[in-house]
């Protein structure tokens, strides 16, 4: 039974399950229905494409490689321990949108944090904001047993802002934790947003 998380909450993965080392990182959302056009005709929803990444932070909070940011141009980490499902371009459909395998014992040591965002390619560009998305959420998922750990359902208001961050994996006293994050911000592409944490 997935524990479902609220903003701020934090949670151990690894205690009490030793054998956890794989794991997947779904990431979901759908876009707003359009109300209806003329007389009720034309309704239907707004194409939004969500871009999910995870940028793999050293001890300091730093991105120290370009490598170490895994998203749909650079699919696996050069350690082979995170691989990215690739990209999914309208949000449609059940489930997980765009997922994130990763292999817990293969982190190198000096990676401490896992920070999982989704922004929207081209925002500023289509005029788009996560206003016009919904229903998005982060989940973690045992790859042996497929039982679903953690759930985070976001479920502030984020119209203006044009990046997400739900939620983070990092290590604490030798241990894996996910935290809920579920902040957004107005960084217009994954490069501002790694820019940061340079």
């Amino acid at each position: 039974m997935a524990i479902s998380l609220q903003k701020g909450q934090k949670i151990d993965l690894t205690k009490g399950r030793a054998g956890l080392s794989s794991i997947t990182v779904g990431l979901g959302w759908d876009p707003v229905k359009k109300s209806g056009g003329f007389f009720g005709f034309g309704g239907g929803s707004s194409n939004v494409d969500c871009d999910a990444s995870v940028m793999m932070l050293n001890e300091n909070g730093k991105l120290a490689d370009k490598k170490d940011l895994i998203y749909f141009g650079n699919k696996t980490s050069s350690c082979g321990s995170v691989q990215h499902s690739g990209d999914n371009l309208t949000g449609d459909g059940e489930g997980d949108d765009e997922q994130v395998k990763i292999d817990l014992s293969r982190i190198p040591s000096h990676i401490h944090r896992l920070v999982f965002v989704v922004n929207i390619y081209q925002a500023v560009q289509r005029k788009q904001d996560f206003g016009m998305i919904q229903n998005a959420f982060i989940r973690v998922v045992d790859n042996s047993s497929n039982a679903e750990l953690v759930h985070f359902n976001l479920t502030d208001d984020f119209s203006g802002l044009m990046a997400l961050v739900p939620g983070e994996i990092y290590r604490h006293n030798g241990e894996w934790k996910f935290s809920a994050v579920g902040d957004g911000t107005k960084d217009t592409s994954i490069s501002e947003i790694a820019n940061r944490y340079v």
